[in-house]
């Protein structure tokens, strides 16, 4: 009996290593991907952003983009953002392209995803690296429907 209760106190040390190991392997991995508590909340995106879309329209388009035929057709726009103004994890701007240009109201979630705002659209985004954000827009109205993806480059 009383080897039974060695080998479980032993076996109870051995389990209590291993999981505090893992604790700080797991802590040291979210720490260094950024993923936790808002990691990418407190990122700086202020200032400019320059990227191409990869869009496909159907219908009346909006203001980057002009009407379409009956099908639907794959375009691509440059786009400049231009974000001014940033408190914390929220931040607002202008988005451009050479037709339009709009104000945009965003914020990061804690999880790390960006969710912005515009005239007649929304768009999902998420941090690719500190200089390199993908904002993917969608827009529907009964006359037309708008799914773009744009890679964003931060300019120095």
């Amino acid at each position: 009996m009383s080897t039974e209760v060695m080998s479980t106190k032993a076996m109870s040390k051995y389990m209590a290593k291993q999981v505090s190991k893992l604790c700080w392997i797991i802590a040291f991995a979210v720490g260094a991907t950024g993923h936790g508590g808002g990691g990418f909340a407190a990122r700086r995106v202020r200032g400019t952003w320059k990227g191409d879309s990869e869009t496909i329209v159907l219908g009346t388009g909006n203001p980057h983009h002009t009407e379409t035929q009956a099908e639907p057709e794959l375009r691509s726009v440059p786009f400049t953002m231009v974000i001014d103004k940033q408190d914390g994890r929220r931040f607002s701007g202008t988005f451009s392209s050479p037709r339009s240009s709009e104000k945009i109201l965003a914020v990061f979630s804690r999880d790390g995803t960006l969710y912005m705002v515009d005239d007649e659209g929304y768009t999902h985004g998420t941090m690719l690296a500190p200089d390199r954000m993908e904002l993917c827009y969608m827009y529907v109205s009964t006359t037309s429907r708008i799914a773009s993806c744009s890679e964003m480059k931060k300019q120095q």
